[in-house]
């Protein structure tokens, strides 16, 4: 006996043997159960999920020599007719070779005459939105009343190009694309018995190229089969499908999180020696930053279509949830803009780095040389980047000593801008017609001003205070938190509350989703052992029980003795703060307290007053 595909050797003789369509299968056993038939069925779809194996099914349950039953017996003659292809009262008609209205009107022309066998006579109409508009018009009347031993079944996988006229004589039924998971059960099954052996990588890597069609996946697995010489295995598919070795994807992820440059091009390399598709890997890179941030959001949503589950919820773990954002926008406008770089590699590369170097602390800078001589670089003052615990209530807050009360001759002062040469800056930006006149006006009147301000003459006296350094700004009105000491021990966990839990969050290193749901958490009590948290019910989606021992570990090791955790999702108490809570009013206070400053500035009042200036109070920071 010749060899049979498994697309058409595994098709489903009844509707227990469906994969899939719960939706469809469930209307029709219904409707064959309670003989409520309608006389036209459309089928729609993509290709190979299953719309003229329906059809076929439905023309055993009406024709079975049992009766009409949703459970045809597959052995009687008509069902045995129907599965071969050669029943009569079965007319097949493949609309994409008889789209004109001769061949439409031959056919309707027997469809008064009674079926020859079966109990309905059945027209299955494949690709039906290839016929033409004639003979759509001439199906209509036959279409919206048909005689009673007849049934229309239409599949077509674009019901957009058919007439409402038509869609509205029918019942219409939307079978869905098989997900991953499915196809690779089915594929399991099919295997198993045909004694195939088989990787179940390989079998993902089938189940996603296939698009959700199952009859695609079949006829990629004869094809793995023939490669693979009677076995399936991951590497043969993939250099036959021509896809990604996923583990590469995973280890330029593992370069991003470590943000090391010299491992990411490193594989990059290695992945250039086999001429590789640079677009279809950060498509994969996509997909898996998209399966990351899925994981953070809803761990138990996560599916395991490529089965790295595991690892996906590690990556989850190691990066915030800003570096995924983040990483996705950078490589989708990477890919968008791939053919205009020079050659693919040297874009991808260059996508890749500027994750990093869009990272926060991604990449460490090397000092540049040369710029400036040491001399000078001694005699000015550099700025001291503000640590981003500063406005948390573990950093001190302890105002700088204002520049003038320190000798001359020790500390030089960094240059400042002058409120006459600010002025001078908005005089030159009037129209030049105005110029000439206004200009003089303006200067006089700066003159009187800043003398009466500075009680020196001259336009260009660098003695005008400067406004206060807004990092040297007093913070004592917001009343912050005593900052808790790194390392400090815990004489006894009852004198653990809420207030030293503010102190002591914003010193533990918490990352990822633990950050998310801790910030969000606020200590309800102990025993002596155990600390008891309270974990907003509306920011639990993020809470998963390994929290409980990450944040157990990372106190015990700040107060060097063991301390227990226990989480749980309730409504949060009155009275007490989250840390997220505290650092959004901290924020807020300030805020209000840098624009207090700025309101009182002479230099501000001035340039509102004569100038008409309006201070952004969005653009202050603190």
């Amino acid at each position: 006996m010749s060899y049979q595909v498994l697309a058409r050797k595994w098709r489903p003789g009844n509707f227990r043997e469906m994969v899939g369509q719960e939706h469809v299968l469930k209307a029709l056993i219904n409707a064959l159960d309670h003989n409520r038939l309608h006389h036209a069925y459309l089928f729609t779809g993509t290709r190979g999920v299953g719309k003229t194996t329906i059809a076929r099914i439905l023309a055993k349950c009406l024709n079975c020599d049992l009766g009409v039953t949703s459970t045809p017996c597959g052995e009687c003659s008509s069902c045995v007719e129907i599965s071969e292809g050669r029943f009569v009262d079965l007319i097949e008609v493949d609309a994409a070779s008889r789209t004109k209205v001769e061949d439409t009107r031959e056919l309707l022309d027997n469809v008064q005459y009674a079926p020859t066998r079966g109990r309905y006579k059945i027209y299955l109409i494949d690709e039906v939105h290839m016929l033409s508009n004639h003979s759509f018009n001439a199906l209509l009347k036959t279409l919206e009343e048909p005689p009673e031993h007849v049934k229309f079944l239409l599949a077509t996988t674009d019901p957009q190009k058919l007439p409402v006229t038509i869609l509205s004589r029918c019942l219409q039924f939307n079978l869905k694309n098989m997900s991953p998971e499915r196809i690779v059960g089915h594929l399991q099954q099919v295997l198993e018995q045909e004694v195939v052996p088989v990787e179940e990588a390989a079998l993902w890597l089938l189940a996603r190229s296939a698009d959700g069609s199952m009859r695609d996946a079949l006829s990629l697995t004869d094809q793995a089969i023939a490669y693979g010489n009677g076995k399936i295995t991951e590497p043969e598919v993939a250099a036959m499908l021509g896809t990604i070795d996923h583990q590469l994807i995973q280890k330029l992820m593992q370069g991003l999180i470590a943000a090391e440059a010299t491992k990411i091009l490193e594989a990059v390399a290695h992945f250039a020696e086999h001429a590789p598709d640079f677009n279809a890997a950060l498509s994969d890179l996509l997909t898996l930053l998209h399966r990351i941030a899925i994981a953070q959001a809803m761990p138990e949503a996560l599916d395991n279509s490529f089965g790295d589950r595991e690892q996906v919820l590690g990556f989850a773990e190691q990066l915030t949830s800003e570096d995924v954002q983040l990483f996705y926008q950078t490589a989708l406008i990477g890919r968008r803009d791939l053919h205009l770089s020079p050659d693919e590699r040297s874009g991808f590369e260059m996508t890749l780095l500027r994750m990093l170097a869009f990272k926060p602390q991604g990449l460490v800078d090397v000092p540049r040389q040369g710029l400036s001589s040491s001399a000078t670089r001694s005699q000015v003052a550099e700025p001291v980047p503000q640590s981003p615990s500063d406005n948390h209530p573990s950093a001190p807050t302890k105002p700088e000593e204002p520049l003038t009360k320190k000798p001359p001759a020790e500390v030089e002062p960094a240059p400042v801008v002058p409120e006459a040469s600010i002025s001078a800056h908005v005089i030159e930006q009037q129209p030049e017609q105005e110029a000439e006149n206004n200009n003089q006006q303006v200067k006089e009147l700066l003159k009187q001003q800043i003398k009466a301000i500075t009680g020196k003459e001259g336009i260009s006296s660098p003695a005008v205070e400067p406004a206060p350094a807004l990092n040297n700004v007093d913070t004592s009105e917001a009343k912050l938190p005593e900052p808790a000491a790194v390392g400090e021990t815990l004489d006894a966990i009852e004198q653990f509350d809420n207030a030293r839990w503010l102190k002591v969050f914003f010193k533990l290193n918490i990352k990822g989703t633990l950050h998310s749901a801790t910030s969000n958490a606020v200590l309800m009590g102990n025993d002596g052992v155990t600390l008891f948290f309270a974990l907003d019910v509306q920011r639990g989606t993020l809470f998963n029980e390994s929290h409980n021992q990450q944040l157990a570990d990372l106190l015990s090791e700040f107060f060097q003795q063991p301390i227990k955790v226990d989480i749980n999702l309730q409504a949060l108490p009155e009275g007490l703060e989250t840390p997220s809570q505290w650092a959004e009013r901290d924020k807020q206070e300030r805020h209000q307290h840098a624009l207090q400053q700025l309101a009182v500035d002479p230099v501000i009042q001035t340039l509102q007053r004569e100038f008409g200036a309006q201070l952004d109070e969005n653009s202050v920071s603190y």
